[in-house]
């Protein structure tokens, strides 16, 4: 497929929309933005005036069932994007769906594979993925510069809600809070585990985990009053992939430092890549590397090809990042010779993984991969 201009419908006018999905769109002159739908009708209308476009509703059937719409754009919470993720792909357009796609890997793996039926390109918000350094890192790795990887260790910090007067999002009250939710592993763990599963280019054999609440009274967005969550605001698994190679993955909602803090680590016999996607004096990420007879981790300048037009070291990440995972997906769209990365078979993946660790935690073993289907 391959048009002058995609047209985009954007379902979701709230803050990730109108911080990452919308410039992102607006930046790359091969797409336009006609409509965009929230339940919340002002909202929609007044997102739809301040971008310029043409179209809003409050009505995603009728948008998902727009003819001349090339790309549904999910930006929706979570437990709303299968429905969504369904009716768009049914429709035959291309889907844009953020993290989650379904809380139950099946769910998202029978999305993915009835996309690639109908010939439709497919991709989740990792958003991580997609920063100029991870891209870099990918294509040292391809080239041979860590020899054998041997180890991956990914981190995530985030003190957003170190206070526990910060209200949470899209978190449910529950009715039985002696079982912690999935929740930092849910929203946070995904990127970093995407990073390992793509950088290592294998499955993982077996998982452990351990996920604990920290802060167990907390308010969720839209009311101020203080509620039990037991959700894990912090976590740790450990697995071995299929090709032996060792991982460690840390996620949490209380870890001081800047956010957002994604950082990946591998080592192997000839190198070793340390990324670290988090924004400090005003640079969005850096890479430094070691080698065997150079074991002092040094900084390397990210080449100019891995960034997306316009782009620079110094934009903010939110825009930087996301302008690349729009140009990939418009380039995939137009192209079919390309991979279509990111899709939502790593989606279903990604997911697996969660679910793992989430039967690890409540049976306190290693659990074995693939679960069964």
């Amino acid at each position: 497929m391959s048009k002058d201009k995609l047209r985009i419908g954007v379902l979701g006018a709230g803050k990730w929309a109108e911080l990452a999905h919308l410039p992102g769109w607006a930046r790359d002159p091969r797409s336009e933005v006609v409509v965009i739908c929230d339940i919340n009708k002002a909202k929609a209308q007044d997102i739809a005036s301040e971008h310029g476009i043409e179209k809003w509703s409050n009505d995603w059937q009728t948008v998902i069932a727009e003819p001349d719409i090339d790309v549904i754009d999910i930006v929706t919470p979570s437990h709303t994007h299968t429905e969504l993720a369904l009716a768009a792909i049914s429709s035959g357009k291309h889907v844009l769906c953020e993290k989650p796609v379904a809380f139950n890997f099946k769910d998202t793996k029978r999305l993915a594979i009835e996309a690639e039926k109908k010939g439709i390109k497919t991709k989740l918000g990792f958003t991580f993925r997609y920063s100029p350094g991870a891209q870099y890192a990918k294509s040292l790795i391809d080239n041979g510069f860590i020899g054998k990887p041997y180890i991956f260790n990914g981190f995530e910090q985030n003190s957003q809600w170190l206070d526990p007067h910060v209200p949470l999002r899209q978190i449910h009250p529950q009715d039985d809070t002696s079982k912690i939710q999935t929740a930092s592993l849910l929203e946070y763990g995904a990127p970093i585990i995407d990073i390992g599963h793509w950088w290592i280019g294998a499955d993982y054999a077996r998982v452990i985990g351990i996920m604990k609440n920290f802060i167990p009274n907390r308010p969720i967005r839209g009311s101020n009053e203080m509620l039990r969550l037991n959700i894990d605001d912090g976590d740790i698994f450990i697995g071995e992939y299929t090709n032996e190679v060792l991982s460690s993955i840390q996620t949490s909602f209380v870890t001081i430092g800047n956010y957002p803090g994604i950082e990946a680590r591998i080592y192997g016999d000839k190198g070793a890549i340390i990324c670290r996607m988090v924004e400090e004096s005003d640079i969005a990420e850096t890479i430094t590397v070691a080698t065997p007879d150079s074991v002092e981790f040094k900084q390397m300048p990210i080449p100019s090809q891995f960034y997306p037009s316009g782009g620079h070291a110094k934009e903010p990440w939110r825009t930087l990042f996301y302008a690349n995972l729009i140009k990939h997906f418009i380039d995939e769209i137009n192209d079919n010779t390309l991979d279509n990365q990111g899709n939502f078979h790593d989606g279903a993946w990604v997911q697996e993984i969660i679910n793992a660790v989430e039967l690890s935690v409540e049976r306190n073993a290693w659990i074995e991969l693939p679960l069964s289907d």
